[in-house]
């Protein structure tokens, strides 16, 4: 490491050396004498390293510990956990029937989108159809979306959501009479693709509130029909879940219990391969095993006595509608798809147990080199007096250990090992501010200086 020293005829002030105040409370000045030449390095360096480098050293070294453990608790949040899978996943087919809408941009321009009703082909077999959410989603063909709840949607706290569901069930492809939809509408004749663009156009006022028509006058009167018809219905379930998705507990006992929610007839039940290894059993309340569940069953996790720590994971699948309202992402917000209508499709949830294994007992000479490093490193120690003393309180104990032994590993570990690079350079740092002598110095004497007298 090399540590660039400006040149002696180098004004402080050039450098960025601002005035400092020493301990006795006297400003070390950045230049020489009014009307003289500016400090040399010796002079500066003089000044300096009585007053300055122990602040400085102490002050690194106080930043650095307290930064580690906010970037320590920053690491351990780590990135959210995925969403447990549940439901329906597919890909999108396209835009199939649909007409067109005349949008009014809040900048006063004015363009023309096509409004209607989507279609989606189910992983595993089955049919979707769907209305976008976003006016201006343009929601792509093949792009893969997942069923989700409205939660984490831009329905997530619109009042409106449930007057969409509304609009869904009343209006096409649920209600096939176009003839008795007119006439609700009091419009004139419609057509499969007008019924769509209408109700896509109510859909997208509800949703966001945006000044959009449907250029067919029968379908523009179906939209303003059902904008003003429409009342709040809850959110549908999803076709399949599990609540939760993920339980945990110790060993000699049932983890659980996991409900199964599903509009199927019944879903099977399959521990994964690995939990099957190791013996991990999936039972009902009475200890009797599961291979298929209904809605409403309660299942659980049996883990033989003396299993490593870690997890199992048991899928659903079964074959259900996909209930009108509920809505699938692609991961962009403004594509989100709302289901209009289904056919028999495969759904599927998964449920996780964890059995974390506890903490091991810390051996003796550890508990012991690590109290005598917490006495000697303890901060704000005045001098002459000791540390806490050892029958102190002990302070609440750290679960941070437990989590790394049931995981193998942690979110915290790069900021850990980066944490402990950096205090080494910052020792290095420390050191060099408190030993380093000025080049002007002897080996042994005092420092000169080499101003005229």
């Amino acid at each position: 490491m090399s540590i660039a020293v400006p040149a002696p005829s180098t004004p402080a002030a050039a450098v960025g050396v601002a005035p400092v105040r020493p301990q006795g409370g006297v400003p070390v000045p950045a230049a020489g004498p009014a009307g003289g030449a500016p400090a040399t390095r010796a002079t500066v360096a003089a000044a300096i390293r009585g007053s300055v480098r122990r602040p400085i050293a102490l002050a690194l070294l106080a930043a650095a510990l307290a930064g580690a453990p906010g970037a320590v608790a920053a690491a351990d949040a780590g990135p959210a956990a995925p969403r447990t899978p549940e439901g329906a996943s597919a890909v999108l087919d396209g835009l199939k029937t649909y007409g067109q809408a005349v949008l009014h941009g809040t900048d006063g321009t004015v363009r023309q989108i096509p409004a209607g009703l989507y279609e989606m082909r189910v992983d595993g077999g089955g049919m979707l159809q769907t209305y976008g959410v976003g006016v201006t989603g343009d929601a792509q063909p093949q792009a893969r979306f997942t069923e989700i709840g409205w939660n984490g949607t831009p329905l997530a706290g619109n009042g409106d959501a449930g007057r969409i569901r509304w609009v869904l069930e009343h209006s096409y492809p649920q209600l096939n009479d176009l003839a008795g939809l007119a006439k609700a509408a009091g419009a004139a004749a419609l057509t499969a693709e007008s019924a769509a663009a209408g109700t896509q156009v109510a859909i997208w006022r509800l949703a966001e509130g945006v000044a959009v028509e449907a250029v067919d006058p029968a379908a523009e009167k179906l939209a303003d029909y059902l904008q003003r018809a429409a009342r709040r219905l809850p959110e549908p379930p999803a076709s399949l879940a599990v609540d939760p998705g993920e339980v945990s507990g110790p060993l000699g006992t049932r983890i659980g219990p996991v409900t199964v929610r599903t509009g199927a007839q019944s879903v099977s039940v399959t521990p994964d391969a690995a939990a099957v290894a190791m013996g991990v059993r999936v039972v009902d309340s009475r200890g009797l095993p599961v291979t298929s569940a209904v809605n409403g069953a309660k299942l659980f996790f049996e883990v033989p006595e003396g299993t490593p720590d870690g997890s199992a994971e048991v899928t659903l699948r079964g074959n259900t509608r996909v209930p009108v309202g509920r809505v699938f992402t692609s991961g962009v917000p403004a594509q989100v798809q709302i289901v209009a209508g289904s056919s028999e499709s495969a759904t599927v949830a998964t449920a996780t147990a964890k059995w974390p294994r506890l903490p091991a007992a810390q051996p003796a000479d550890v508990a012991a080199s690590g109290g005598a490093m917490t006495a000697l490193g303890a901060p704000g120690t005045p001098a002459g007096q000791s540390a806490q003393p050892a029958s102190a309180p002990a302070a609440d104990p750290d679960t941070s250990g437990e989590r790394l032994a049931a995981s193998g590993s942690s979110a915290a570990t790069p900021v850990i090992a980066s944490l402990a690079v950096g205090l080494v350079v910052l020792g290095g740092l420390v050191v060099l501010l408190l030993r380093k002598r000025p080049l002007e110095d002897g080996p042994g004497g005092p420092e000169r200086s080499t101003e005229p007298e």
